[in-house]
């Protein structure tokens, strides 16, 4: 089973990147995030989770460990494949998700597409005690929350000023990644700094 690789990004499609490691080109298929995080002929290490089926070898790529970590939960999850494992991790940050199933509100998840409210009360069943139980990255709780509604201020701010809401969800992640402890003011700053060198 492959469980990383590391190589260059030779070409990208929706969801999808061709990795070339040493010469031979894997087809991975990639979370919303984890997309807008990588450019062409880029080199990227990605957490690898490994679908074998009867007919089919297809791999999951994840940047951060927190959501290949996340996406394996949900492949836990009756009803839930790893297609729409991908969409939810594309809908929703593993900070905010895990904050979402804790407080166990559905509306909270059913603004993902593809995940109405009985998806998502299934979801809260049958993850709620397993998900208190996974750290996402090493910060307490408390301070993951603290961190996700500052997240939450920063989009609806690049939002507000014209950047597309996943453009401005990866320039929050990368920005309050580097810096928690940060007032919105900065945080803004820093996310069009961010932004610009992309642009």
């Amino acid at each position: 089973m492959i469980a990383a690789l590391k190589g260059k990004v030779i070409c990208k499609d929706d969801n999808r990147v061709i990795v070339d490691v040493n010469g031979v080109g894997y087809d991975v298929s990639v979370s919303g995030p984890t997309m807008a995080s990588i450019y062409d002929d880029a080199e990227v290490f990605f957490h690898i989770y490994t679908s074998l089926r009867e007919n089919s070898l297809e791999l999951y790529g994840f940047i951060g460990q927190d959501e290949k970590t996340l996406f394996e939960l949900l492949l836990g999850v009756s009803g839930i494949g790893p297609r729409l494992a991908l969409a939810i991790l594309s809908g929703m940050s593993p900070a905010r998700f895990q904050q979402a199933i804790l407080c166990g509100d559905p509306t909270k998840l059913t603004v993902i597409p593809g995940i109405g409210r009985k998806s998502a009360e299934r979801m809260i069943l049958e993850l709620k005690e397993k998900i208190k139980k996974v750290k996402l990255g090493s910060a307490p709780a408390q301070e993951r929350i603290a961190g996700t509604a500052l997240e939450d201020d920063l989009v609806s701010s690049l939002v507000n000023l014209g950047y597309k809401e996943q453009q401005a969800r990866t320039a929050a992640q990368n920005v309050l990644g580097r810096n928690g402890n940060t007032s919105l003011g900065e945080a803004v700053r820093s996310a069009l700094k961010e932004l610009a060198k992309h642009a």
